[in-house]
């Protein structure tokens, strides 16, 4: 994910490309010439295809997040099972993120994407029409489903098509239409479903939707550096135990799930608690509260500025403590003390994650790939584990219960880091008395 995502993906920049469990044959020397860079050509088109798909992937993925009350009073249902939603979504995406990554490359970065747009759109249309809760819930881990293939893709698409100068900056790109894609959703469907209701909202979506996907397939330039691979699924299969056999990652792959609990718990009932006494916004207004996540964009940028100062478990610590503020700032009846806290759970939230998803790509030192695509299943699995836990507890405690599950979550992150601290010095003893004596 990205360093500000509502949802988005890991990024790993450094390599020409991901390293895969596949036999490839290998590119020709020239292959390096013709990669796209600002100025030439293709790359415009380019950044701009990759863009749209960001915006249609998270628009899609959550849009039924600002609507979750006005679902349940259609179907009759409690916060739990509206939460449904969102969480089938997600889920569905964690569980296809790593396998759609390995289709990818034997069948082509691009087709993929392609692909996963189309289905998703098509999707997105359905949604509006469905007749009950489950038929809605189903179609959303569909949809969740298809839209793993975008970040499985994106990224080793543009690894292989740009020089690595510019890579940075295209991912850059890629990474802003996922954030606003994310927030836009949600913002466009909480102003029409206040004027038409839930439904027309959701149709809103994937209109949008269905024009980025037009825009991404006539402007994304054909693959040129892609060379496909014969699946490997031993191949796969070591390095995804390799990766879950490191202690390390397997602690970053948790933080960053705990993080994405405490998100996806606080912004699926948010929704429910404003929308009650003493607040009683209406949809839209609830919709535009999601325009906080732009103070995500700041804090992730400045993630890399917190670990050269204070170091990576430093940087999380602040993360961590700027996000238990937030938490219990927002269990005052003020909307203003709401707003506050919202802000500094998601900076916190932003921060956290730039952390722990970067360290991913610099920790892991074989198949990358895989072990990007591993903390893109824990973050995802991580949101609908706290969307719809977060709701069973607003459901049975209200607000305050949610706030208990996000600040639990938080108490984990800190744990696992402490711990992380003793192995570290621990290590650095242990090799004191080994140096000296060579």
């Amino acid at each position: 994910m990205p360093p500000a995502d509502t949802g988005a993906s890991t990024v790993v920049v450094g390599a020409s490309a991901p390293s895969s469990p596949v036999t490839t044959t290998a590119a020709p020397a020239a292959a390096t010439h013709e990669r796209l860079e600002p100025g030439r050509p293709g790359y415009r088109r380019m950044s701009f295809a990759l863009f749209a798909a960001g915006v249609a992937a998270f628009a899609l993925l959550y849009s039924t997040q600002a609507l979750l009350p006005a679902v349940s009073a259609s179907f009759d249902a409690t916060a739990a099972q509206a939460s449904w939603t969102v969480s089938a979504a997600t889920g569905a995406l964690a569980l296809f993120v790593l396998p759609l990554s390995a289709l990818s490359e034997r069948f082509g970065r691009r087709q993929m994407m392609t692909a996963s747009l189309a289905i998703a759109v098509l999707v997105g249309l359905l949604v509006p029409l469905a007749p009950s809760m489950a038929a809605l819930i189903a179609l959303r881990a569909v949809q969740g489903a298809a839209l793993a293939g975008l970040p499985a893709s994106a990224m080793a698409y543009l690894a292989e098509e740009v020089r690595p100068k510019a890579l940075i900056a295209a991912i850059g790109l890629f990474v802003a239409g996922n954030s606003i894609g994310g927030m836009s959703g949600r913002i466009l469907t909480g102003w029409v479903a206040q004027a038409w209701g839930w439904r027309a909202a959701l149709a809103a979506v994937g209109l949008l939707a269905l024009a980025c996907a037009v825009v991404f397939h006539f402007l994304i330039p054909k693959a040129r550096n892609f060379r496909p691979g014969s699946l490997n699924p031993k191949a796969l299969a070591k390095s995804v135990a390799t990766h879950l056999g490191n202690p390390l990652l397997v602690r970053l792959y948790a933080i960053g799930a705990l993080f994405m609990t405490v998100f996806g718990a606080v912004y699926t009932v948010i929704g429910y608690r404003l929308v009650e006494e003493p607040f009683s916004l209406p949809q839209g207004v609830i919709g535009s509260i999601f325009l906080v996540y732009l103070v995500g964009t700041v804090s992730s940028a400045a993630a890399g500025r917190l670990v050269a100062r204070l170091g990576r478990r430093g940087a999380l610590y602040l993360a961590v403590s700027t996000t238990a503020a937030g938490l219990l700032l927002s269990l005052a009846d003020s909307l203003a003390a709401v707003l506050l806290g919202l802000v500094l759970i998601t900076a916190g939230f932003f921060a956290g994650h730039a952390v722990a998803s970067s360290s991913v790509s610099r920790t892991a030192t074989e198949g990358r790939a895989q072990a990007s695509a591993l903390y893109q299943s824990a973050y995802y699995l991580g949101s609908s584990a706290g969307g719809t836990l977060g709701a069973v507890a607003f459901h049975a405690g209200g607000w305050a219960a949610t706030v208990a599950l996000g600040l639990l979550a938080v108490l984990g992150v800190v744990s696992i880091t402490l711990y992380g601290t003793r192995v570290a010095r621990a290590e650095r003893r242990a090799l004191v008395p080994a140096t000296a004596t060579r």
